[in-house]
């Protein structure tokens, strides 16, 4: 097994030479602008739009949580695209396909989403001998906790020996 590298810096710009996947978690109801997706949209507009593509024709596309989408940027750069959060959080409550939910409903991530997210990444690292760069996915917009989410890295990617590499902003 190898341990997640945690480094201070931009999750953007990875530092590794060879193959590499950026990772991040997106919601199910096709909203894009805000936390780690604004930095990828300024870097790259593929991501953003093959995300929205993804969604608007989500019926013939496998958009769903857990699925992952995978947008090439560079010749050696990939952006992960992972559906592991049920809608949003807004002022007035939790926004989802069905409208707007209290906010007291619990926090948008879905672990077992995130967790099938992480497996199919794993496979798409393996096949592309690739390494893995994020944020502290799930523990920002989409409320989740990293105590619950470190372990769900290490499972998936880690114990197949996929180098992993966790940024805080410096």
């Amino acid at each position: 097994m190898l341990p997640i590298e945690f480094v201070d810096g931009d999750a953007t710009a990875p530092q590794a030479d060879g193959n590499k996947i950026i990772a991040h978690v997106s919601n199910d109801i096709g909203a894009w602008g805000a936390g780690i997706v604004r930095a990828i949209s300024r870097r790259w507009p593929e991501p953003e739009r093959e995300f929205r593509r993804w969604y608007r024709e989500h019926a013939s596309t496998g958009y769903r949580l857990g699925a992952v989408q995978l947008v090439q940027v560079e010749p050696d750069l990939w952006v992960a695209n992972m559906v592991g959060q049920h809608g949003i959080r807004t002022r007035e409550g939790m926004r989802t396909e069905s409208g707007t939910v209290p906010a007291d409903s619990g926090p948008p991530i879905r672990y077992d989403a995130v967790q099938e997210c992480l497996h199919v990444l794993a496979e798409h690292a393996k096949e592309l001998h690739a390494s893995v760069h994020m944020p502290r996915i799930g523990c920002g917009l989409a409320g989740g906790t990293w105590d619950r989410v470190e372990p769900l890295i290490t499972q998936a990617l880690c114990a197949r020996r996929i180098r992993t590499v966790v940024y805080d902003q410096a």
